[in-house]
């Protein structure tokens, strides 16, 4: 239903369930981390097909690029940067220039683990996933995205990097979204300012883009949910037909989503862009919704900057 308020990580947990009952090669690996990222109910269905293996990141990542050697289909979730920043190196040359068909989930990202502070932010994971040749980025921002997004995950082979957040978020689509993997959505079409978001706060575009509407300001209202291969198609068309970008993201300015979409509009389409994100600073910790307001990424406030941007302020 629309607007129901949903957890992140029981969705995802119910949809890799629901994968697993008619793909016997899937298998959980956790690292001390199943029941927190919606997974509790795994090994009580397929014991032999969940693997614990403590608080050992690093190696789970290698263990887990062996296991997509014998044909398994490995999916390791567990907190944002700790699958991530802590073994990038294993991520960039076990499964990067490995090519290891393996799916790497950071579940409490951005700025969702809100009280632990900048050690459990995930705000760079975007920035240094990127970088990795051939490794799919996907950051759903709804519900039944969440769930799309897990079961294209596990058809595409490949290694794969997904975000989903902690708190409850509302459903934005109906459950019949076409929802395809390196192509964005168009929410809502519009002609003044192409407003584009992606995961935790994609809502808050969704919202932002209402008070726009209403301030007589016609907006493109696009979602990102896979932020590598970006949809360039959609972006540049946006570029081209428009003329002015305002991206939304929870996460850092440098190396995110508008960089990404900044890359690609140089190259072959200049375009005027705004990005909402976090500066050059470590961020703060608090309550969330809180923390999103220090960072300018509630609804009034995206709305408040877009009307600068269109005012060249």
């Amino acid at each position: 239903m629309i607007n129901e308020l949903k957890d992140p990580r029981k969705t995802f947990g119910e949809a890799v369930i629901e994968a697993a009952g008619s793909n016997q090669n899937i298998v959980i690996l956790s690292a001390d981390s199943s029941s927190g990222s919606g997974l509790g109910d795994f090994p009580k269905k397929f014991p032999d097909r969940h693997f614990e293996f403590g608080i050992m990141e690093q190696g789970v990542v290698g263990f887990a690029s062996g296991l997509a050697t014998t044909g398994k289909i490995p999916v390791f979730a567990a907190i944002a940067p700790f699958v991530t920043a802590r073994p990038f190196e294993m991520f960039r040359n076990d499964l990067g220039y490995m090519n290891q068909n393996v799916k790497i989930v950071g579940r409490c990202a951005s700025l969702t683990y809100d009280q632990l502070g900048s050690t459990h932010h995930s705000i760079d994971d975007v920035a240094i996933i990127r970088t990795i040749p051939g490794v799919t980025i996907l950051n759903p921002g709804d519900p039944v995205t969440i769930r799309k997004a897990v079961h294209a995950m596990i058809k595409h082979v490949g290694p794969c990097y997904m975000k989903i957040g902690a708190p409850a978020m509302p459903v934005l689509y109906e459950e019949d979204v076409d929802f395809i993997l390196g192509k964005g959505i168009i929410i809502k079409d519009g002609r003044d300012v192409a407003l584009i978001g992606t995961g935790t706060v994609l809502s808050k575009a969704v919202a932002a883009a209402r008070l726009l509407e209403e301030s007589g300001i016609s907006v493109r209202l696009i979602d990102i949910h896979t932020i590598k291969p970006l949809d360039r198609d959609l972006i540049l068309s946006a570029a081209r037909e428009i003329g002015k970008i305002v991206t939304v993201e929870e996460h850092f300015i440098a190396g995110g989503l508008g960089s990404a979409i900044a890359e690609i509009c140089i190259q072959e389409c200049p375009v005027k862009m705004k990005m909402i994100g976090i500066g050059d600073h470590y961020a703060s910790n608090g309550p969330y919704e809180e923390l999103l307001a220090k960072y300018g990424l509630q609804p009034d406030q995206i709305k408040e900057t877009v009307i600068k941007f269109l005012k060249n302020k």
